[in-house]
């Protein structure tokens, strides 16, 4: 792997299944918790999913999102989604997160969760919601690749 903005040579890859418990904890799967050791944000994320950021990678897209243009409605909008949102997590000793309570309504998170990797952040996800949506998206892959050619993907 190239290491990349991570500075453990890591990047957020594949799709793991882990349950939330009656306190609203979760466990990150082993091979990301060096990459969140030094601390992550959870957020409110698009699709009814939860964005999770290695802190650094945080500051960078809070940076970005605070030098949006105020005067424009849906920069004031998506800022608000995301920044408003956030709450800084830190893994405890066996390697959970505690997802508060508002962000697991908001992602209708109940017992069992996707964890999938998108290379600089984890997204949270109920498994029926995340099946419904993989279901969806797979079945239209080959629209959505002529869709994305323009953009050289």
């Amino acid at each position: 792997m190239t290491k990349g903005r991570f500075p453990f040579a890591l990047m957020f890859i594949g799709e793991y299944h882990h349950t939330v418990d009656d306190k609203g904890r979760m466990a990150v799967p082993v091979k990301f918790r060096a990459a969140l050791a030094e601390g992550a944000v959870v957020t409110r994320g698009l699709d009814r999913s939860l964005f999770l950021y290695p802190k650094t990678e945080w500051q960078t897209l809070a940076e970005k999102l605070a030098a949006l243009p105020m005067g424009q409605a849906d920069t004031r909008a998506f800022a608000r989604l995301m920044l408003a949102g956030a709450m800084e997590v830190e893994l405890d000793k066996s390697g959970r997160v505690n997802v508060p309570e508002y962000l697991r309504s908001y992602a209708g998170l109940k017992k069992q969760v996707v964890v999938a990797g998108l290379y600089n952040r984890l997204e949270l996800w109920d498994e029926d919601a995340w099946n419904a949506y993989a279901a969806k998206t797979e079945s239209e892959g080959n629209d959505i690749a002529e869709r994305l050619t323009d953009l050289g993907v």
